[in-house]
């Protein structure tokens, strides 16, 4: 039997091995391809910030929570005990300094203030009996000299005239004095009346009223704290007082630039300046000394709306760079290291070179450019350099379209 040749001169049977094997490589190649795709490692989704240009400031900032503080706040109560009479105010008013807050009962008082006055009255009247005698006297004693001078009377006569007048005198300068004491009565007398009216000593929002009309109103004992019967907070100036690391209060001086935020106001910032620094240190506790510093708000028609009490924090500015490359605080690593997600969707690590640094941002002297996407999700599990990565949100779907391409 003749063998048939292909027309590259081999046998038609090796011509077909070749191709089946040809398509055999193929198929395994596909396979294997499908499953290094199908078991490679899944990107890391990751959380990235641009690098960009603008102001980084250094700045320290309190260690616990401060509050919202009035300038002045008085907790007034009347310096006398007694039952309440009048309540003038409610919480929630205005007044005016000098208005009367509340009365005590006082008419036993206010009787014997009129029983000085009237007193007053007759020690004038008894004044003026005496003075004028006093003065009846003192003619006597001068008509007594003349007729002495013309041997019309004894130099006996002369002295009796004279000590009658001088008598007189006395009575006079005694009645004198018993107008002043009189008038000192009418003093103590009022006095007494004011200590059962309560004034307010400035202008100010009432912020508590303790007590009734008819309730008995008892003034605090030393050393005993009670409550007091209207607490009186002038609510136009107000400032927030936080405590200060002792570490961090050694830079600080009165006059520096601050920030105050706000619980109830997130995301709000309010200006102010440095007002006082404490001129002790505070040991709470052992291990964290602190000094309290107060902030005043700069705008202080921005912090009317504000209540005395709120929780507040402060940040206080000691140096700053306009216009500088800054990447975001999160993102630094030990060592001054971040992780860069490059175009191919690769994590590159950079060392740079770090300045001015806070809470949310960091000067990037070296090692970064404007456009640089920082990894600042670093907590996340695969997050490392050389690691394949994405950006987005998990629950969204989104994706870098850089990555993407990648895959």
């Amino acid at each position: 039997m003749k063998k048939t040749k292909n027309g590259h001169g081999l046998p038609a049977q090796s011509g077909g091995f070749l191709i089946g094997l040809a398509l055999a490589l193929v198929v395994i190649a596909l396979i294997a391809g499908t499953a290094w795709y199908l078991t490679r490692p899944k990107p890391v989704v990751v959380t990235v910030s641009p690098v960009d240009a603008g102001r980084v400031e250094n700045t320290v900032a309190n260690t616990r929570a401060g509050s919202v503080m009035a300038c002045r706040r008085a907790k007034l109560a009347p310096p006398a005990g007694g039952r309440i009479e009048k309540l003038n105010v409610k919480e929630g008013d205005r007044v005016h300094p000098g208005q009367v807050l509340l009365s005590l009962w006082s008419d036993d008082v206010a009787a014997r203030e009129r029983m000085s006055r009237q007193q007053l009255q007759t020690a004038k009247a008894r004044l003026r009996e005496v003075c004028e005698l006093s003065k009846a006297s003192a003619r006597d004693a001068k008509r007594a000299d003349e007729l002495r001078t013309r041997n019309f009377i004894s130099q006996e006569a002369v002295e009796r005239a004279r000590t009658d007048a001088a008598a007189k005198q006395a009575g006079c300068d005694s009645a004198g004095a018993q107008v002043a004491e009189a008038q000192a009565r009418i003093q103590a007398s009022r006095a007494d009346v004011d200590r059962t009216v309560l004034r307010a000593p400035f202008a100010g929002i009432v912020a508590e009223v303790n007590g009734e009309v008819g309730e008995y109103l008892t003034p605090s004992p030393p050393g005993i704290p009670t409550l007091p019967a209207v607490d009186l907070i002038d609510d136009s100036c107000l400032y927030v007082s936080a405590p200060i690391d002792e570490v961090d209060a050694a830079q600080l001086k009165v006059g520096m630039t601050g920030r105050v935020t706000l619980d109830a106001y997130r995301g709000r910032h309010f200006p102010g300046t440095v007002r006082r620094i404490a001129p002790y240190v505070l040991a709470v506790e052992k291990q964290a000394r602190t000094v309290e510093v107060e902030v005043e708000f700069d705008r202080p028609g921005e912090a009317k709306h504000l209540l005395i009490g709120y929780s507040a924090d402060i940040e206080i500015v000691l140096n700053g760079h306009d216009g500088v490359v800054r990447v975001p605080t999160p993102a630094l690593m030990p060592g001054n290291r971040v992780l860069v997600l490059g175009a191919g969707g690769v994590l590159e690590e950079r060392k740079i070179q770090t300045g001015l640094s806070n809470w949310d941002f960091t000067e990037a002297k070296t090692g970064l450019s404007k456009g640089d996407r920082v990894v600042t999700s670093l907590e996340r599990e695969g997050v490392k350099a050389g690691a394949r990565a994405t950006t987005g949100n998990s629950s969204t779907g989104k994706k870098d379209a850089a990555a993407v391409q990648a895959q």
